[in-house]
Parts: structure tokens; C-alpha cells; sequence
């Protein structure tokens, strides 16, 4: 397997710098919420998005026909996405940081050619983890103006694949937004693009910026004077690894149904009445849950394993506030509450273990729509013990409900779109989910990263238990 190595990445096109149209957008400064201001806490808060798509033309027809409009539609998005060409501001302490943009302020645009293969890259099969950073771009440089660190919000790279495709790779900072504006960003983007640059079909799909509809309900922000950013930090920056070999893993829409059968089935045989969460999330990621447990079980990780039969393991997952604090979708920022849900490790791994999973899992969820910000102190602090600790962890990323493979500037769907960085944090497991690429086949997609020594084990645990829940039906 072949490192898509920056040598076979070439620039074919500097940075230019892309803004709003000239006037479009006064000098404006947005503080941090609460929800912003957790994502303070996290050693690296540059996320990167990577979208593929087809394009069977050579580069020069690409950067004469395609390019112009990209950016062009892509400036008129920035009108009314505005953070997203500002900078994050770094005031010296105690003053909190904030997003500033002035007249002028833009998005990095680099475009590049690659000679790697289009089609290898967007597999779902195994393939080097180091292959996707060379297509997104690097996180811009920060820079210092009357004693305030300024780091820009987004930057973005396009790497053209001659003849066969392209690719679209974002850089963002977390702490500016969460994954449902950016994918609301990327929408709006794809459609002025395929509109030609009519505005007109973003009517009613606005972002919206009001930082007054939010509260502190829970004060959070408290949290923030007490060290939890430093203490967070540390728990997590020295035990953090990237491991060789990414693959992306998919369930059907008929295989969710059967997972969601089973474990009503369950439910009733096993706790009676308890109502339980039984969602498409809950049922699949309780799957995942399972499966990334008995690889833990496998002989290469079995040093991991604790011994004490009422070990606790736990599944760590973003829950979306903007319905429960009565906020547009179209809400700008963050709106997310890290939740943490919990098992015994030996009950999870045992005969009911995917029921074990989802009850968790969705009664987490239902303490959460029930009272949305209770304990979120709690769980914030003890995610950061968990990390410290080095309690077994699952953690998934993204959601898909964020409807990412509807970004069509006009070349249809998406071939694939992949999370380039894909770390874990020493016995912290981790999953990007989506909806599925294949639409007809309904369902989720996953992707994780594993050690070479890893990816035969848990493709046989993955696909041996679908197989398994198949044949009893």
C-alpha cells in the first residue's frame, strides 16, 4: 500500500485569499457561548472535513471552467457565513476569547493536482491513515495584533485528480461552530454554486447569529475558571496516537431493523417494561460499542483489559441543544452537550451485550430530552477523569443527521466523504458516523482506524455478528 505522500501532491495554484463580496458585511465581533467555549478545552480544535466527487475532465479544464465559479459562489457564501473568513481572538487574560471579522478578512484557497489513485482513496477498504492529510489544507498560522493571538477560522484546499475526480478539503476550528453549521455552510455553498451564484435559493435557510438566545443554563462557562480547559488538556495530549489503516464499515437499513427487533425482542425478555430509546443512533452505535469491546478482548489487547468483573465502560456522544433552547436549526455556533453514558464492561461483552449497549445508550438520550442540561458539569469533569484514568472509553464523532452526502454543487451526490484525521486517545476508541453513501441501501457508514494487527480481528467480529443477526431473523 502506497503513503499518499506530499511529493505526490503538487500546487498548481498558490493561496489566494477569498472574501465576502466588497461591502457585504460590516465589521462585526460575535463572543463565545458556553457551548463554544468547551471546545477551548480540547488540545486540537481544527476539525477537517474531505469531499469527493467525480469529475472526468483533464486539470486545465477543471481550473478554467470549474475553479472561477467555486470561488466566486464561495464568496458570496462568506457573506452570510461571515465567521467563517474572520478570526478567532486570543485577548490576554482573564478577558475571554471572541470572533472578529473587519472589511478583508478572508479564507485561505489553495488548489493542488495529485497522482494518487481517485478510486483507492474513496474505498471502503483498508487503507493507510496517512493517505488523506495531504488533501486537506494545513491549519492556517496565527498571528499577533496589540498583544492578541488571531487565528483564522477556516481554510480550504481542492486537490483536482486529472480525468477522474476531485476533492474538496475543509479546515475549520471547533470551537467557532459545531458539525451541523458547517454542514449547513457546505450546503449553502453547493447551492449558490448550482445555482450560479442566485442567491435567491437560500431563501428561508439563513444562518442565524443571535448570541442572546443563548443562556448558561447549567453555567458551564463556570467551569472554565476552575482550569477545566488546562486539565482537560493534559489528560488528553500525551496519549494520543494515530493508528495505520482507516475503514469505513456500513449497516443497511435492513440490518438496522434487525437490530432495532432484536432488541425490542430483548427488551421485553430482559427488563420488562423499562422503556427504552430504541433509534437507528442507539441500536448502531450500540453495535459498534460491542464490537470495538471484544476487539479489546483480542489477544494484543488483553494488557488493556480490566480484570474487576464490575468495570465500568463507557460511550461518550454529542447531543444537539438547538430544539430544547427553542433555536432555529439554522442556529449558528455550537449547541452541543457532551453526554456520557455508561456499562459494565462484562454486560456489554456478555449474551445481551447489544441490548446492554442500546439501553444505555437511549436512556441517556431520554434523560437528556427529558432535562437537557442536568449534570452536564458532571459529565464534562468526567470525561476529563475517564481521560486521566485510563478507563475504557468509546467515543463517536459527527452524525448523520447532518446530511453531508447532500452537498451537490451540480455534479450529483458525493463519491464519499471522509474525516483525514481519525486519532485515538491510549484505551479511547473512535468512530465517525454518517449516513450511508449508497442511498438506496438506507443505514449508517463508519469510519474508524485501526493497528495492522487489529483489522482482520474486527472485520471478522463486525461482520460475523450481522451475519449472525441475519440468519435469525
Amino acid at each position: 500500500m502506497t503513503i499518499l505522500a506530499e511529493s505526490s501532491v503538487k500546487v498548481v495554484e498558490d493561496a489566494s485569499y477569498i472574501s465576502p463580496p466588497p461591502g457585504s458585511v460590516p465589521t462585526a465581533s460575535l463572543p463565545l457561548t458556553c457551548f463554544d467555549r468547551v471546545f477551548l478545552c480540547f488540545p486540537s480544535t481544527w476539525m477537517r472535513c474531505l469531499f469527493f466527487y467525480e469529475f472526468k475532465h483533464p486539470t486545465s479544464h477543471f481550473m478554467q471552467t470549474i475553479l472561477p465559479n467555486l470561488k466566486t459562489s464561495l464568496s458570496l457564501t462568506l457573506q452570510h457565513f461571515f465567521p467563517f473568513a474572520a478570526n478567532l481572538v486570543y485577548p490576554p487574560p482573564p478577558q475571554v476569547p471572541y470572533i472578529s471579522y473587519t472589511q478583508g478578512d478572508s479564507v485561505s484557497f489553495v488548489v493542488k493536482v495529485s497522482t494518487a489513485d481517485f478510486n483507492h482513496l474513496v474505498g471502503d477498504h483498508a487503507r493507510d491513515n496517512q493517505e488523506l492529510p495531504a488533501l486537506v489544507p494545513k491549519r492556517p498560522s496565527s498571528n499577533e495584533t496589540n498583544g492578541c493571538k488571531q487565528e483564522p477560522v477556516m481554510a480550504i484546499q481542492v486537490t483536482v485528480f486529472p480525468n477522474v475526480g476531485f476533492s474538496i478539503g475543509v479546515g475549520f476550528s471547533h470551537v467557532v461552530t459545531d458539525g451541523r453549521s458547517f454542514g449547513h455552510f457546505m450546503k449553502s455553498w453547493a447551492s449558490i454554486h448550482r445555482c450560479e451564484g442566485d442567491l435567491a435559493c437560500l431563501d428561508n435557510y439563513l444562518p442565524c447569529f443571535n448570541r442572546d438566545l443563548i443562556n448558561d443554563p447549567v453555567e458551564l462557562a463556570s467551569l472554565f475558571t476552575k482550569g477545566a480547559e488546562r486539565a482537560f488538556q493534559s489528560a488528553i495530549s500525551p496519549s494520543i496516537l494515530f493508528n495505520n489503516f482507516r475503514v469505513t464499515y456500513k449497516i443497511k437499513d435492513s440490518q438496522v431493523e434487525l437490530l432495532k427487533d432484536r432488541v425490542k425482542t430483548k427488551c421485553t425478555q430482559v427488563n420488562g417494561s423499562e422503556p427504552i430509546r430504541i433509534s437507528t443512533f442507539a441500536v448502531t452505535c450500540a453495535y459498534m460499542w460491542v464490537c470495538l469491546l471484544k476487539l479489546q478482548q483480542s489477544g494484543t489487547h488483553q494488557h488493556l483489559s480490566s480484570t474487576d468483573s464490575d468495570a465500568l465502560s463507557y460511550f461518550h456522544f454529542a447531543a444537539e441543544c438547538r430544539d430544547h433552547l427553542k433555536l432555529r436549526q439554522t442556529y449558528f455556533g455550537n449547541c452541543i452537550i457532551l453526554r456520557l453514558a455508561s456499562a459494565k464492561k462484562s454486560e456489554v461483552l456478555g449474551e445481551n451485550g447489544i441490548l446492554v449497549a442500546a439501553t444505555a445508550i437511549g436512556r441517556e438520550i431520554m434523560e437528556f430530552q427529558k432535562q437537557p442540561f442536568k449534570d452536564a458539569q458532571e459529565s464534562l469533569l468526567k470525561i476529563i477523569e475517564i481521560f486521566k484514568m485510563g478507563e475504557d472509553l468509546v467515543r463517536v464523532g459527527s452524525s448523520p443527521k447532518f446530511g453531508l452526502y447532500k452537498t451537490d454543487f451540480g455534479w450529483g451526490r458525493p463519491r464519499n466523504i471522509e474525516n483525514p484525521i481519525l486519532p485515538s486517545f491510549g484505551t479511547c476508541s473512535m468512530f465517525v458516523i454518517a449516513e450511508n453513501r449508497e442511498e438506496e441501501e438506507g443505514g449508517v457508514e463508519f469510519a474508524l482506524a485501526f493497528a495492522s494487527h487489529d483489522l482482520d480481528i474486527f472485520n471478522t467480529i463486525f461482520h460475523q455478528g450481522l451475519l449472525k443477526l441475519e440468519s435469525s431473523k
